[in-house]
């Protein structure tokens, strides 16, 4: 069935009820199967490959949420795209979701409740709920005990070296402030088996840069102590939301939880002193030890590679607990869009107006999804230093830049263009192209690209020299207007071979078929010879050029573009530029921009589907079960 057909089925009107915030998985599941947001899937499915598979062709086509009722070799039902969609994140918080936007607004501004206090009479309320409930350990709930094998075994992609937990929250404790207001709940990745772990006894724990679980396993490191970690999987949407929520310098995970699912975060401690969150469906405790790592991956990840083996923390398994009615919580992650593209829409709904307050000057950013987030960000900044004067070159935004890069998890930008306010207050930043139009309009590659050579980059990006290493360019453009760029290519506009196929993906960018990279030496004397024989052609309509393996591919479409440009370039290594130059350390050029993008040999792999895989997700749809009109 077409989507439109399919999409019909699921997006008629609702029959709305009330609702006061989920006390269980369980519940948000029935409340979404009756209000036509949830499908069940009756038949087994093999969670090696398939069940991801039957996720990505739903989330695809704009789906439902999808509950697999059989999962081949475990008694536990799993869930899958519950946030597969920014309309149905919004009704599984549609009480909440209008006055988590006034806490964060007035955490960043305290008078407006003064200024406005009909406005924000109702945050008392949600207060209240966002404050942690410590319950017997004899709570509500009553776990029975599992083994990591008996949960769903679930692989994504063929290469990925074992199944993960793709929606866990992890729990830890400061050693030196325990207790849970001073807890880290952050979304990382959990390696279940594969690789030199022991059944049943160790897991995987990857993170990355800039998490609080860092802080927390560095502080157990120097004093020599074992870190506890619990993971909890499933519980009400508003645990996993809270998970990977960028909150707040002094807000818990577990306060916002609570506040947004309108109902406290409870929790107790086992015998052996590990967090239990009594909402959870799923729990998995165990002990890391100061400087113990075992390798991790391959792990098909958000960007739309691989992310390839490496030592990372190993965790020794204590327990595994279960809920009665437990059903295990995952997603999918690839190229961008996915899940966890919905899962961006709804935090950047929530707490997106409070980032830029957090920056002077700043007034919007945009960590761009179709590019794997973390290798592109937009900015716009004010232009106010001096005010007295025409401005035409960046002075305020190179600050503002500097800020950026020093933020959190915006830290990890590695192409960061920023533009200024002034000089067009109506451009918007979700707009790719017309973003880079704006900016390629007015950009002097003279003096207006400063890189940072030699520093860390998201630990998933694999186009620097190392893990977590490689490199970052600010492009900052402010002023008039200094090049008209072309919107079709000249007729008489030929290029040297093998650079001769070319095409423009958009005003003043050009897209060029380039031979497979070999080596940097190689590539140097191939960019000298093409930046020679450009240096004496007219090309003032053409801000950059990107080579690239399949151009066909990469400028069909500008979020091809986007992927294939950012992830696929290091900027100290595959800049270059027509008629370039260092002075004083200072490096620009006269001519347009050229980015080496390129795969290089030493590139993550990039994910692909599995033909025998998607012909049997196409039986399964064809058979009239639960999947028939859905994929």
């Amino acid at each position: 069935m077409g989507k439109k057909g399919f999409l019909s089925k699921f997006d008629g009107e609702r029959k709305e009820t009330k609702y006061m915030g989920y006390n269980s998985l369980a519940e948000c599941v029935k409340d979404l199967e009756q209000h036509g947001h949830l499908i069940r899937i009756k038949e087994e499915v093999d969670p090696y490959l398939e069940m991801a598979a039957i996720h990505l062709r739903v989330y695809e086509h704009g789906g439902p949420a999808l509950l697999f009722e059989r999962v081949k070799g475990s008694k536990f039902p799993a869930v899958s795209n519950l946030f597969g969609t920014l309309a149905r994140s919004r009704f599984m918080f549609r009480d909440t979701l209008p006055n988590m936007k006034l806490m964060v607004d007035l955490k960043m501004d305290p008078m407006r409740a003064l200024k406005n206090p009909l406005k924000y009479a109702g945050i008392s309320l949600n207060a209240l709920a966002a404050l942690p409930m410590k319950v017997g350990k004899q709570s509500p709930i009553n776990y029975g005990k599992t083994s990591i094998s008996a949960l769903p075994q679930i692989v994504n992609w063929p290469m990925d070296g074992g199944p993960f937990i793709t929606m866990p929250q992890v729990y830890t404790e400061d050693v030196t402030k325990p207790g849970i207001m001073q807890a880290n709940l952050g979304m990382y990745r959990i390696q279940l088996g594969g690789n030199d772990y022991l059944k049943d006894k160790e897991v995987g724990l990857h993170y990355q840069l800039h998490r609080g679980i860092g802080i927390h396993q560095t502080k157990a490191n120097e004093l020599g102590k074992p870190l506890k970690v619990s993971i909890f999987v499933g519980g009400p949407p508003a645990h996993p939301l809270a998970a990977v929520m960028p909150l707040p310098e002094g807000l818990s995970e577990m306060t916002f939880a609570g506040a947004l699912g309108n109902r406290r975060f409870r929790y107790f401690y086992d015998d052996e002193g590990f967090c239990i969150s009594a909402d959870a469906d799923f729990v998995i405790t165990g002990t890391v030890y100061p400087n113990e790592n075992k390798p991790e991956g391959p792990f098909g990840d958000h960007i739309g590679y691989y992310s390839l083996t490496h030592p990372f923390p190993l965790m020794h398994v204590h327990n595994v607990y279960h809920r009665k009615d437990a059903i295990w919580s995952f997603t999918v992650v690839g190229r961008p869009p996915q899940e966890d593209t919905s899962f961006g829409e709804l935090i950047h709904e929530i707490s997106g107006p409070a980032i830029p307050k957090e920056i002077n000057g700043l007034h919007a950013v945009h960590a761009v999804d179709a590019a794997g987030v973390h290798p592109l960000l937009f900015a716009v900044g004010s232009e106010r230093y001096t005010p007295y004067l025409e401005i035409d070159r960046p002075q305020e935004i190179l600050t503002i830049a500097n800020q950026i890069l020093g933020k959190n998890q915006l830290s990890l930008a590695k192409y960061l263009f920023i533009t200024a306010k002034e000089d067009n207050p109506s451009l918007d930043i979700h707009d790719i192209p017309a973003f880079f139009i704006h900016v390629f309009e007015r950009i002097d590659f003279t003096r207006d690209l400063h890189f940072h050579t030699q520093t860390t980059i998201d630990t998933l990006d694999y186009s620097g020299d190392g893990l977590n290493s490689g490199s970052k360019v600010v492009f900052a453009a402010a002023g008039t207007v200094k090049r008209a760029l072309w919107t079709e290519i000249a007729a008489d506009l030929d290029l040297p071979r093998p650079f001769n196929h070319k095409k423009m993906v958009i005003p003043g960018i050009l897209a060029v078929q380039a031979p497979p990279f070999s080596s940097y030496p190689q590539v140097a004397e191939e960019l000298e010879f093409l930046t020679k024989e450009l240096v004496a052609k007219d090309l003032q309509g053409i801000a950059l050029i990107v080579l690239c393996d399949n151009l066909t591919f990469t400028a069909e479409h500008i979020n091809n573009f986007v992927w294939v440009a950012f992830t696929r370039s290091n900027p100290s290594h595959d800049i270059y530029g027509v008629d370039s130059f260092v002075e004083h350390k200072h490096w620009g050029c006269r001519g347009p921009l050229i980015i080496d993008a390129r795969s290089k040999p030493h590139h993550a792999p990039t994910l692909e589907k599995v033909p025998e895989i998607e012909k049997r997700v196409d039986r399964l749809g064809s058979r009239g079960g639960s999947l028939f009109g859905i994929i």
